[in-house]
């Protein structure tokens, strides 16, 4: 027929030059019907990657489909994931499907054997709620067959893939049905992905007469990106690209999947505005409340950047910068769109990141999983990222990725930032002047739902979609400075987890919302070189929230970020070893040197002698001042038994403080020192220079001059009254040497020494001052025991104020200070 026409046409054509209107307005609709032609082949071929062919659509979703039986295969079936959302996501798909042209079959598949796992498998199924709007009587119905419909399988070895798709392809044969497809979610650990991939290939992939086969994968897929890259070549020998689902769940949060709707339904108001010139900056954070235990075989090889920050918040990222695309459905140029972004963002450096690791996660890596007590974890539990683009419209807008663990809320949030220009000289409350900011509010925190906010000063958005609502309750709540009452705020009508909604895209054959092999590897090629530079770096500890303060703050300097405090603990391995038994840092400004107690010890006699040999070759005495107390105690019996190189005869022994008592009674520093170190070395007799507490039979009288005389040998015995070597300790109240809180001394002072009170007996004391500490070559500070931790913690965040902290005045002149710090005391552990 259609030719027969086309032949009269032509003839027509043949007899009248010119054609007539008529023919000229059917030839311009002919040529319109083959454009439209044309261009529904090209959308039907970009749809069978993105959509496989319509297949298995929603009702609202018009196309082709195919009806039929339905197998899905949950291996893991038993596991913490699928018993909190698997099965109620498919659970929910059931009902919404049963009695629409499909039939199901559910297998729940484990590695217990049938009798284990069958009573575990119906446990998790019979707790299963049906959706909002669902009748009672509908909900025990559908409830009754879903349970009748499903049933647990070993699946441990190749024959037991084998045996259950023979039974599928059996109850399909028995019962005549025409199968739609075959689902395998695998919810285990990716090193199991590729043997699995393997047997559902060989032994359970649909005969090739239309069925479809999907398998689900869950992250991580890999942890950098030769491990992505060889988890992918592995994969695809046995399941072909568009057969493969790889589920982010943050891409199923209402929220996150309402981002590029949202910039497409608001495109007149946002296109003038969503660039370089308008944008500050965006924040995207993930925070928990929640500590890692119950996950530390997993979290402990991860980190918080690759557990969250790699995937949920840089896939957040890449819909905020992206081109907004024509087809929100096609997965293509969603995914070109993504590896441009990828392709536009700056290295990534060891500057780029802050981490930190809150204080009791090492215990706990050494509890849940039985590591010995020198075991020392360098898995961040926080992580603040700054990313740049050479975008053009993005280029100098910094891109903030922020999570941790152990802080102080629950929340989940991507905010943009406005620059404001406006000043406002007297009505600072005026609208034009408070912040502009678009907040797409994952979920929890101060709200509690979802929501999309935007502050009124910028412009009244489009809802995303008939299934959304505007809120005006609560209106008195503060949100990053805006009352609730200055934003605009959409909610979803309905809220649905994030599983759910992405199990009914897996039904549908809808892969706009999963991860494509291309951009996986895009990410882990950005996201590596971080990984690699920060393997050695020693995490800030923080105490966990409420405590944290300001302890986490970062600021921008250039394209790299810095903790805000500089007063801090910043620990880096000395040795790139795995146990960690000492390590460098800072803190304080000063260097750190922290261990377990006994090495911490070792290292400083080491320290101690290697200074002692410098001096000694160098031409002259070794004069070394030493506290009492009961940390040095450890110090001194290792001095004593384990150096007997050290080269005493040229060594002078000095106190740096003495309590004014007898030298004979056990409260004497001299005492302390003497029977435990003094008399078990070969040291002169006249190289021994106890404080004169007890002069004239009296106890520290002023009147007889015991500071002076002592000040006056220095003086004769010490070049320039500089001291080789000055060990201390530091009190609860952050006295150092007997120079407490409240004694007025002069720091730099012509006094070395003086006579002090404590608040706590004996009060009398005798003290070098701050002036003969300081002028010292080298200077440390041993803190020793966990009942030390909060006063650690207290001093890394303090400024110097030594009349309050008497410590933070010993800043040697031309000298070196190092502190000596054990883990008990930094860690509390």
């Amino acid at each position: 027929m259609v030719y027969r026409d086309h032949t009269s046409l032509s003839t027509c054509a043949q007899v009248n030059e010119f054609p007539t209107a008529a023919e000229r307005d059917w030839g311009w609709i002919m040529w319109k019907v083959m454009w439209g032609l044309l261009l529904l082949v090209v959308l039907l071929a970009c749809g069978v990657s993105c959509d496989e062919g319509g297949q298995d659509q929603d009702e609202e979703q018009k196309g082709p489909s195919r009806r039929g039986h339905i197998t899905i295969v949950v291996v893991g079936a038993t596991g913490d994931l699928a018993k909190k959302y698997l099965w109620q996501g498919f659970f929910h798909q059931y009902v919404s499907r049963v009695g629409k042209g499909h039939s199901f079959s559910f297998y729940g598949g484990g590695l217990s054997p049938d009798e284990q796992g069958t009573p575990r498998l119906f446990e998790i199924l019979k707790s299963q709620t049906c959706p909002a709007g669902v009748s009672e009587e509908r909900c025990a119905l559908v409830k009754e067959q879903f349970l009748r419909l499903s049933q647990y399988r070993q699946l441990r070895s190749a024959e037991d893939y084998q045996a259950l798709c023979q039974h599928v392809e059996t109850q399909l044969r028995q019962e005549g049905m025409v199968e739609a497809g075959r689902l395998f979610y695998l919810s285990v650990p990716p090193t199991a992905y590729a043997d699995i991939a393997e047997r559902v290939n060989q032994s359970c992939r649909p005969p090739p007469r239309g069925a479809w086969l999907r398998v689900v994968l869950e992250k991580p897929f890999g942890h950098d990106l030769s491990s992505a890259q060889e988890l992918g070549t592995r994969l695809a020998k046995s399941l072909r690209e568009e057969e493969m689902y790889r589920i982010d769940h943050y891409l199923g949060k209402q929220v996150v999947s309402q981002i590029l709707p949202f910039r497409k339904e608001n495109s007149k108001f946002l296109q003038p505005i969503w660039n370089k010139h308008h944008i500050d900056r965006v924040d995207i954070v993930l925070k928990e409340t929640l500590d890692a235990k119950g996950r530390l075989s997993f979290y402990d090889q991860y980190g918080v950047i690759r557990d969250v920050i790699q995937n949920h918040l840089t896939e957040v990222m890449t819909l905020l910068t992206m081109s907004v695309p024509k087809n929100l459905t096609d997965c293509n140029e969603i995914n070109r769109n993504k590896l441009r972004v990828f392709s536009s963002l700056h290295r990534l450096e060891k500057g780029s990141a802050v981490i930190g690791q809150y204080q009791t996660y090492n215990s706990e890596v050494q509890l849940e999983l039985n590591k010995t007590k020198d075991h020392f974890s360098l898995t961040p539990t926080f992580a603040g990222i700054a990313i740049h683009t050479t975008m053009p419209q993005y280029e100098g807008v910094p891109i903030f990725l922020v999570s941790g663990k152990r802080l102080d809320e629950r929340v989940g949030y991507a905010r943009v930032t406005f620059k404001n220009n406006v000043f406002c000289v007297e009505d600072q409350s005026s609208v034009t002047c408070k912040p502009k900011q678009i907040i797409f509010y994952i979920g929890h925190g101060l709200l509690q739902y979802p929501a999309i906010l935007v502050s009124k000063n910028l412009f009244k958005p489009a809802l995303v979609n008939s299934g959304w609502k505007e809120v005006t309750e609560n209106q008195d709540k503060l949100l990053f400075g805006l009352p609730l009452s200055e934003y605009y705020i959409q909610t979803p009508m309905v809220q649905r987890e994030a599983y759910t909604e992405l199990i009914s895209q897996v039904f549908r054959g809808r892969r706009d919302h999963f991860l494509s092999s291309d951009s996986l590897l895009a990410s882990w090629k950005f996201w590596t070189p971080l990984l690699k530079s920060q393997e050695h770096t020693f995490p800030r500890p923080y105490p966990g929230s409420p405590s944290n303060a300001n302890l986490l703050d970062f600021q921008l300097q250039g394209r790299e970020v810095r903790f805000t405090t500089e007063a801090l603990v910043n620990v880096i391995p000395q040795e790139r070893t795995e146990s960690f038994q000492v390590m460098h840092g800072k803190y304080r400004g000063a260097d750190m040197v922290s261990a377990w107690p006994e090495e911490l010890v070792e290292r400083l006699a080491h320290d101690i002698e290697e200074a002692a040999e410098e001096a000694v070759l160098g031409g002259a005495p070794f004069h070394m001042a030493l506290s009492g107390g009961s940390s040095p105690l450890a110090l001194f019996k290792r001095l004593a038994q384990h150096h007997h190189a050290f080269p005493w005869w040229n060594t002078h022994v000095w106190l740096a403080d003495e309590r004014c008592v007898p030298p004979t009674e056990d409260e004497s520093n001299f005492r302390t020192v003497h029977d435990h170190l003094l008399r078990h070395v070969r040291l002169p007799y006249f190289n021994i220079h106890p404080m004169p507490v007890e002069l004239n039979q009296r106890l520290c009288v002023e009147e007889d001059g015991g500071a002076g005389a002592y000040e006056r040998d220095i003086a004769r015995l010490v070049n320039a009254s500089s001291l080789s070597y000055v060990l201390l300790g530091v009190g609860f109240d952050g006295h150092t040497a007997s120079l407490f809180p409240g004694n007025r001394l002069e720091a730099r002072g012509e006094r070395l020494v003086t006579l002090t009170e404590s608040p706590v007996k004996p009060h009398q004391r005798m003290s070098l001052t701050f002036g003969a500490i300081n002028r010292a070559q080298r200077v440390s500070v041993l803190v020793m025991g966990k009942g030390k931790h909060e006063l650690v913690t207290q001093l890394s965040r303090i400024k110097d104020t030594p009349d309050r902290w008497p410590i933070t005045k010993i800043q040697p002149e031309n000298g070196r200070l190092v502190w000596y710090i054990d883990y008990e005391a930094l860690l509390g552990q």
